[in-house]
């Protein structure tokens, strides 16, 4: 349900009011208790979403998701191999026979 602005031409109390959107628009003022209330419109009346899957990126095709995985992954610097290399333990090589 959402929350409606009104105003009162005749005494200018404005407040906001949680109704229906199918109830009628309300007419007497409960300051003055006058017919000149006004029904403004606010961002109140309007639906909200929030919360998770109400995003458009929640809804991305599989290719969108492949291509900015990619994307991601050709940015990250990627580990040097010749860091793997030197922890490695050396292989010795044949020593020359004296002879």
């Amino acid at each position: 349900m959402p929350t409606y602005e009104y105003q009162c031409q005749n005494c200018g109390h404005e407040f906001e009011l949680f109704q229906q959107m199918t109830e009628s628009v309300k007419k007497k003022c409960p300051e003055c208790e006058k017919l000149k209330l006004k029904r403004l419109i606010g961002a109140g009346s309007a639906v909200v979403f929030k919360g998770s899957g109400f995003y458009e990126t929640d809804y991305r095709s599989n290719s969108y998701k492949k291509d900015a995985k990619a994307e991601k992954e050709s940015r990250t610097p990627k580990k040097d191999s010749t860091k793997k290399d030197s922890k490695k333990p050396k292989e010795k090589s044949p020593s020359p026979k004296k002879g």
